[in-house]
């Protein structure tokens, strides 16, 4: 039977599930491709800033109804910021302490938010030492390590719940062309690509999903190969998506197409989106972007209208330090005047 409090922390996790109002999906159109519409569901609007609210929720939720979170559990996650971020929220909703293991160069805006909400910052070298030191300390504090990467795909409600699947279909509703053509999702635990993929299934919907992959990923050499034990030496240098290995909530069955994105083309799409919206998004809101693009120059070649949905999965002020900062991008990525000269806006 569940304790007092843990009844209490579930009801706080409801409490700010009903206190948050939809994210708002964008419409905007490009008289490049007529007939197609583009849609940007943003999720920089929550409140811990990210797509990542949803997804700390859920693993909060698992964790209390599966007794592993109680009253004094210190909580550790290994991300490179955004989850971070957000179970740092909920860390501090529920009275309870974290630590987030994460890369060097986890972007600073972010390490600030965490000691914002009460976080702790544990540094490694790498993005594949966050596994076994975030195991680690949580064996050393007698704590839970919420393992996002593990996790995502089976704590998150996909059929109901206000999910981020269920919330599209229902905003489309009144769209002119109500059912996608394309969802279109990068993929960093692959929890919110299950989700859209499984979604689009259980309605018996024609939507298609392609799913983006930055450099530095194995992800994408996993959708066309299978092979489980797929490694990379490097991670990724787009913040949350890619990953150096395959991970267990990475469902490929779920998935119609896969694209191999530069990472110099992903921050060309950061900076058009910029010039379309009037607001910085972050870098994987530009991976995705290109794989919108990429789905509607077939449209345009095929004589098809329709819409396209994807996310705006952070906001582009939490990277003033690095993907907004030309020196830094210049070092880290190269020259991207090429990528940028190649799309239509």
């Amino acid at each position: 039977m569940a304790d007092t409090w843990v009844r209490d922390a579930v009801n706080e996790l409801n409490a700010d599930f009903r206190r948050s109002a939809d994210t708002h999906l964008i419409r905007f159109s490009l008289k490049e491709y007529p007939g197609i519409h583009f849609y940007l569901k943003d999720e920089s609007t929550h409140p811990s800033g990210s797509l990542k609210h949803r997804l700390a929720r859920s693993l909060f939720l698992y964790g209390l109804s599966n007794g592993w979170i109680n009253q004094h559990t210190p909580v550790i996650e290994a991300s490179s910021g955004s989850t971070a971020v957000s179970e740092a929220y909920f860390s501090r909703l529920l009275g309870l302490p974290f630590i987030a293991v994460m890369p060097a160069s986890t972007a600073r805006r972010k390490t600030e938010q965490i000691r914002f909400y009460g976080g702790q910052c544990h540094f490694v070298a790498t993005s594949s030492e966050i596994y076994q030191q975030s195991a680690q300390l949580a064996r050393e504090q007698q704590g839970h390590y919420m393992d996002q990467f593990t996790y995502a795909e089976r704590a998150t409600d996909w059929r109901s719940n206000n999910n981020i699947a269920e919330s599209i279909f229902r905003q489309m509703q009144d769209e002119p062309y109500p059912v996608p053509h394309t969802l279109v999702m990068s993929a960093g635990t692959g929890g919110t690509s299950a989700t859209l993929g499984r979604y689009i299934r259980y309605r018996g919907a024609p939507t298609r999903l392609l799913v983006t992959d930055p450099e530095n990923s194995v992800f994408y050499d996993y959708w066309k190969h299978r092979d489980p034990g797929l490694t990379h030496s490097a991670g990724s240098r787009i913040e949350g998506i890619g990953r150096p290995r395959v991970e267990p909530s990475f469902l490929p069955d779920v998935i119609d197409e896969m694209l191999k994105v530069p990472d110099g083309a992903s921050l060309a799409g950061m900076y058009a989106l910029e010039k379309i919206l009037g607001r910085r998004v972050g870098p994987s809101t530009g991976t995705n972007f290109i794989g919108l693009l990429h789905v509607a120059e077939k449209m345009k070649a095929n004589g098809e209208c329709g819409s396209l949905v994807t996310l705006i999965c952070d906001s582009g002020e939490r990277y003033p330090d690095t993907y907004y900062n030309p020196a830094w991008v210049a070092e880290n990525i190269g020259d991207i005047s090429g990528f940028q000269s190649q799309l239509p806006c």
